[in-house]
């Protein structure tokens, strides 16, 4: 049976480095309790070992959200936890179309098939049935809190439009992966609303990390902002919702 604890829990996924590290290591310091998903424990072991050298007490589980049996370890943990999860953040994605910032490797014609179906294995497949597993102890927190890492390439309102930023920026697999995750965005939180439950999808920016690319324009320590917005978002908040910092953006 499940000690209850006051803290609010955080699940970050691919929250060892980068933009997840980040998120924990913001929210560590807000007084939430981060749990991240590493892929193994000698690099979960690490990851505590340099949260706590910011004064931030966190755990870890080792875990990889596209196996159905490490989703149940995540749930089982979380139970055993506290009976309940205050946030998740699907932060986890790949980049599978050479290096961002330039031109990728393939075009819409030419993506191969292995390159679609393993970006959308991780970056819309893995969340959503994460996000299904996690949902029942999610709508046992007083203020349950998803956040969807999405970004501006799955922006269709700016794909389409030559005066947009982002129009030559076409890289097919990992847009079309923002995109779908967008449309469950929308649609969990038409499930949701009435609930003390809510789902937004976050744009971090573009953000110098190991997928970002050294070229890219933001810290990660600015890249992580946008989470732990939507993480902490107060009882009037919005939900289902596009947002950059405190922007909305087009979907």
């Amino acid at each position: 049976m499940a000690t209850p604890i006051n803290q609010r829990i955080a699940f970050i996924t691919g929250g060892n480095r980068g933009i997840g590290f980040e998120t924990a290591k913001q929210l560590g310091l807000l007084g939430i309790l981060p749990v991240i998903s590493v892929r193994s424990a000698e690099a979960a072991q690490d990851a505590l070992a340099q949260l706590r050298d910011f004064g931030v007490q966190a755990e870890a589980i080792v875990f990889d959200a596209t196996k159905r049996a490490d989703r149940q370890k995540a749930v089982d943990f979380f139970e055993a936890k506290a009976g309940r999860l205050d946030i998740l953040i699907n932060n986890a994605g790949v980049y599978l179309e050479g290096e961002p910032g330039i031109a990728p490797s393939f075009t819409a014609s030419t993506v191969p098939e292995h390159v679609l179906r393993d970006t959308l294995e991780t970056n819309f497949l893995a969340p959503v049935a994460l996000t299904q597993a996690l949902l029942p102890l999610l709508k046992k927190s007083a203020a349950g809190r998803i956040v969807n890492l999405s970004s501006i390439l799955g922006s269709l309102t700016l794909h389409s439009d030559p005066s947009s930023p982002i129009y030559d920026a076409k890289a097919t697999a990992y847009d079309s992966s923002k995109t779908i995750l967008n449309a469950y965005t929308v649609h969990l939180a038409y499930e949701l609303k009435g609930s003390t439950v809510k789902v937004n999808s976050a744009h971090p920016g573009w953000v110098q990390t190991s997928m970002g690319g050294s070229a890219a324009p933001m810290s990660i320590v600015d890249g992580a902002k946008t989470s732990v917005i939507l993480a902490t978002l107060p009882d009037d908040g919005p939900s289902g919702g596009f947002f950059h910092m405190n922007d909305t953006l087009p979907w």
